[in-house]
């Protein structure tokens, strides 16, 4: 069973600026509220009783509303003093887990998925790493993987023009300890370091889900995730 959880708030949210200045991208209002709502309430529901929040970027504004808003859950946070990369981020905030299976979620995403299919697949192929992929269509935003029929990940693609494929969703199970023992830096990149660099040596395993998705990272993705997330929780407009 999945139940602490690492979720990565410390990017500067460059993309995001135009429209929405001088917040971090989870503090990013949708459907009236921060992003960071809709990314907890979805996690609260699938179990999650403990979360590490990687923060750096204004980082005391998170925190003031999460204290505020949440003063029963239990929150602690990873600080980094200066940018580590998406690796980094996480290397640091593994310090703070107690379980070696640990969730880890973006927090300008939000990604329905069943976290128990994920946890059963990741314990039965027993995979340094299981990723909740999304089939997407007409995209050229994200990258594709390729899946062998285990659905093992054997290769990852950059960003191009597609009709159809698979994207990385941003939700991993990571095994702690597997992940410790490779002595990455302080800084580097999980995606282009960890996941590119190491798919044909350690075991990345994936689900295929369907459950709503939604990465808020540019302007036109965040307008249509707050008409989206107004549609589908009833938010009534002010």
């Amino acid at each position: 069973m999945i139940t602490e959880c690492i979720i990565l708030v410390g990017g500067l949210g460059t993309r995001l600026q135009s429209v929405v200045a001088d917040v971090p991208k989870c503090m990013a209002p949708v459907a009236g509220k921060p992003f960071i709502h809709w990314v907890l309430a979805n996690l609260l529901q699938q179990k999650i009783n403990k979360f590490i929040f990687s923060v750096g970027y204004l980082h005391h504004i998170i925190e003031n509303y999460l204290t505020q808003t949440y003063p029963h859950l239990n929150i602690k946070y990873s600080l980094e003093s200066e940018p580590l990369g998406t690796g980094g981020a996480i290397k640091l905030a593994l310090a703070q887990c107690t379980q070696n299976d640990v969730l880890i979620v973006n927090g300008d995403t939000l990604f329905e998925i069943n976290n128990q299919a994920l946890f059963n697949m990741h314990h039965t192929h027993n995979a340094t790493c299981t990723i909740a992929l999304k089939q997407m269509y007409s995209f050229d935003r994200y990258g594709t993987v390729t899946l062998n029929d285990a659905n093992q990940i054997i290769s990852f693609q950059e960003k191009k023009m597609m009709e159809v494929g698979l994207i990385n969703g941003g939700v991993y199970l990571l095994n702690r300890e597997a992940f410790n023992k490779m002595n990455f830096p302080s800084k580097f990149s999980l995606e282009k370091d960890f996941l590119e660099k190491k798919v044909c040596n350690v075991k990345i395993m994936a689900t295929i889900n369907k459950g709503y998705f939604i990465d808020i990272g540019v302007p036109l993705d965040y307008k249509k995730a707050d008409k989206e997330i107004k549609q589908k929780y009833n938010v009534e407009a002010k």
